[in-house]
């Protein structure tokens, strides 16, 4: 007698249902894929006991013909491809032609459907088992109901959750495919109530604010960018406001949603030095990339995707998000958003790897060097471009400094505040990650060296980051044990306490006090920026509030400091004026 035997269809079919329909959710999934593929413009939901006990999806699509309505209940039976060659750039959310099969072998199935108004066909399935089709009246489009989902494998019915459970999963289900297609209207209903109606709008933000409200989608940044062949959009959420709400995620490649952790990670990564460690932002990010590039057969449920090129993808999803967040309107707001602010003009594009900053040689100079006396010095003239020249020419508003902490200037949009430390520590991250990066570091030699007595703890920081702070300019040598002859130093600003700022990133540096998992030379640039730059308290001249004005404006992300605070805040006039009783 064989080992080997061959399963009965029904337990076949009974297999490959557990691939595609895990929980009703799936189920909804399924069909209302299938209803956006027909071409529905309405798509209405039933559920009962959280889809445990039937799901109804109806949609004015383009319906079926009687002759195949029983080829779509047949496994593998599609209209979406013919030959192996098809699947490369299907665009299509099924084409397999294994769902409905799957789902009528563990469910009470009934499909009703039509071409046009007038005759359609129903048939029933009932455990597999498929009964007589039958003509019945109705309107263009199709009707599927499920019942008594996995009655006829007792297996998996005990694993269902609780009606509650199950009802959650199929609304986040649904409101992934809703994010996708904003121009098809969605009915939920729930036990006979009403529970969600997405009217059709014409964006994802809209979209967003039917579902969660309409503050919560203005609150969140506009993501457009194009890399190469890559086409990032969406919606992000400000820094500031990363873990004062539900995280929410969601993914689409070319309108298809999907689960991708490393694109996932591509986002976070853009977040980098702008919130604290252990926080995740939300972001609502489609993908558009060629269709050949991506390969959806990779999953049962086609959740997931594979591409052929992954790391450029996910590096013009970081590089997109980033820049999104780079803009001053990512900054912390009082007050609701009306309109974006900026500080410089549309026409004008910062570049972001310009070494602006040179120390001057007295108090009253500014604080940071900028574009225009650098050009007076042949030395520095070289690595100053036009756009740089350009920017520096921007007009800066009256500033004026407010308990010797915050730099504050009137907008048309509302009067902005900036944080003097958290703005001049962005500044030195930034260019200190130039340096190291790039390695050329303008130091100073001094006239008598600098010993320093190092404890154990500061000692071993000192020698696992030498490397970095030698870039940094940063010239160390040993004098026996734990003490240290610093001969040159860096000089960011003319304020900068070299000795001080030095004992102060060892000390931060020990143990595990840096938690993260930024790279050391990150964590390295953004400790000894804390410790270098002003301090609250501090009285800025005039020209040193311009020059720090002008050089944060400069930077990749103004809007927030290493440590994830926020460096400028704006409060709106309309905030004011509500304040004052006058709205």
């Amino acid at each position: 007698m064989p080992v080997i035997s061959i399963l009965p269809s029904a337990v076949a079919d009974q297999i490959a249902a557990g691939e595609v329909v895990e929980r009703p959710s799936s189920v909804v999934k399924e069909l209302v894929e299938n209803a956006v593929d027909a071409g529905a413009t309405v798509v209405e939901i039933s559920l009962e006991d959280g889809g445990r006990k039937l799901i109804r999806v109806s949609d004015d699509g383009s319906g079926m013909s009687a002759a195949d309505v029983p080829l779509a209940l047949a496994r593998h039976g599609t209209s979406k491809i013919r030959k192996a060659s098809d699947l490369v750039g299907v665009s299509t959310f099924g084409f397999r032609g294994e769902a409905l099969p799957a789902i009528a072998s563990v469910s009470q199935f009934e499909i009703q459907t039509a071409a046009a108004d007038g005759e359609g066909t129903s048939m029933k399935v009932a455990g597999g088992q498929i009964g007589p089709a039958s003509r019945i009246a109705r309107r263009r489009g199709t009707t599927v109901s499920v019942s008594q989902l996995f009655f006829n494998v007792p297996a998996r019915l005990k694993f269902l959750r609780s009606a509650r459970s199950e009802w959650r999963s199929a609304v986040e289900s649904l409101t992934a495919l809703a994010l996708t297609q904003p121009g098809v209207r969605i009915n939920l209903t729930h036990d006979g109530k009403s529970a969600l109606t997405l009217p059709p709008v014409s964006s994802v933000r809209s979209r967003l604010g039917a579902i969660w409200g309409g503050r919560y989608a203005e609150d969140l940044l506009d993501v457009d960018d194009v890399a190469g062949p890559v086409h990032t959009s969406g919606l992000v959420q400000r820094p500031a406001d990363v873990g004062t709400s539900t995280r929410r995620a969601f993914l689409s490649i070319n309108g298809r949603a999907v689960r991708d952790a490393g694109i996932a990670r591509a986002v976070e990564s853009a977040y980098r030095s702008t919130i604290v460690a252990g926080v995740r932002p939300s972001f609502f990010i489609n993908v558009t990339v060629p269709a050949d590039s991506v390969d959806v057969n990779v999953h049962p449920a086609k959740a997931e995707v594979r591409f052929r090129d992954r790391w450029t993808i996910e590096r013009a999803v970081e590089t997109a998000v980033r820049r999104a967040l780079g803009n001053f309107d990512s900054a912390a707001s009082l007050g609701f958003r009306g309109s974006s602010f900026s500080f410089r003009p549309a026409e004008i594009s910062p570049n972001p790897g310009s070494e602006i900053l040179r120390p001057p040689a007295d108090r009253d100079a500014p604080l940071f060097e900028t574009t225009d006396r650098a050009s007076a010095n042949d030395e520095y003239a070289s690595e100053v471009s036009i756009t740089e020249v350009a920017a520096a020419a921007e007009p800066i508003p009256p500033l004026f400094q407010l308990r010797r902490t915050y730099i504050a200037f009137e907008h048309e949009d509302g009067l902005v505040l900036i944080d003097q430390h958290s703005a001049h520590e962005r500044v030195l991250y930034e260019q200190f990650m130039r340096t190291l990066e790039s390695g050329a570091a303008t130091a100073q030699r001094l006239l008598l060296p600098l010993t320093l007595h190092l404890g154990l703890a500061e000692g071993e920081a000192f020698d696992a980051n030498r490397e970095y702070l030698e870039r940094l300019g940063f010239e160390v040598e040993g004098f026996g044990g734990h003490t240290l002859l610093v001969n040159t130093v860096p000089m960011p600003h003319p304020r900068f306490d070299a000795e001080r700022c030095l004992r102060e990133t060892l000390d931060a540096l020990t143990g595990d006090r840096v938690a993260g998992a930024a790279a050391k030379h990150e964590r390295l640039a953004a400790t000894v920026a804390c410790k270098a730059a002003i301090k609250a308290g501090e009285e800025l001249s005039q020209g040193e509030m311009r020059s720090l004005f002008a050089s944060l404006r400069d930077t990749i992300l103004p809007a927030h400091d290493v440590h994830g605070r926020s460096t400028i805040v704006h409060l709106t006039w309309d905030e004011v004026e509500r304040r004052f009783g006058r709205r």
